[in-house]
């Protein structure tokens, strides 16, 4: 009797043993499931690897274990928060790199042509020394502006500069251009490109018959 009582514990107790097992295999099978969107593991072995830097050579910077770092680039260990600041900390990025979804960091925006609006430059249409359709007005995170300039050919005496912070690159497509950046004018063909900083007041201006547009794509605005 005492026998099959010690029996049933033991039983018990594998079946108890086997059920925590059973449950923490779930738990972390949930855990990884929900990171998998993030590619932690690639993100650790990217970034070791843009520095040329071997997994020993990151274990002596990080305190971490060469095979331990091994695991985690093959996805075959989760990272804790602070296995991950320690190796944030190497690298020099925040440890927000690892929770962004690569799926949205890549911003991919199309501006169909019959879906732009053509804006005059100025508030009187008649004064605007351009029109301009936004490129990207799509797009959500912009670290830039493009447009598409037409040019009008204005007296001088109507043309007002203007100026902004960061850069501005402009890339004629067609017609003649003449644009003033600070005391200095310059002529633009066709096929031209012009490159400077647009905190120099700047103007343009249509020199010919035909119908003048440009790219322009500026930074800082």
């Amino acid at each position: 009797m005492n026998a099959l009582r010690l029996t049933a514990k033991k039983e018990y107790g594998e079946i108890l043993k086997d059920t925590k097992l059973a449950r923490e295999r779930e738990k972390t099978d949930v855990i990884e499931e929900s990171i998998r969107p993030y590619a932690i593991a690639e993100k650790l072995r990217s970034l070791r690897l843009r520095k040329s830097m071997g997994l020993a050579q990151l274990a002596a910077h990080t305190g971490l274990s060469a095979a331990m770092l091994s695991k985690l680039e093959n996805a075959r260990l989760v990272p804790t928060l602070p296995t991950l600041v320690r190796i944030a900390t190497v690298f020099n990025v925040g440890l927000d790199y690892f929770f962004t979804d690569p799926r949205k960091r890549h911003v991919v925006a199309i501006s169909r042509k019959d879906e732009r609006i053509k804006f005059p430059a100025d508030a009187k249409p008649r004064d605007a020394a351009y029109d301009f359709e936004s490129l990207n007005f799509r797009a959500t995170e912009r670290k830039l502006n493009a447009f598409l300039a037409h040019f009008h050919d204005l007296p001088p005496a109507k043309i007002a500069p203007h100026y902004h912070a960061g850069v501005e690159l402009l890339y004629v497509i067609n017609g003649e251009l003449e644009i003033s950046i600070g005391t200095e004018i310059y002529q633009l063909s066709k096929g031209d490109a012009i490159y400077f900083d647009s905190i120099q007041k700047h103007a343009y201006r249509s020199r010919g018959p035909g119908h003048c547009a440009a790219v322009v794509v500026t930074t800082g605005t």
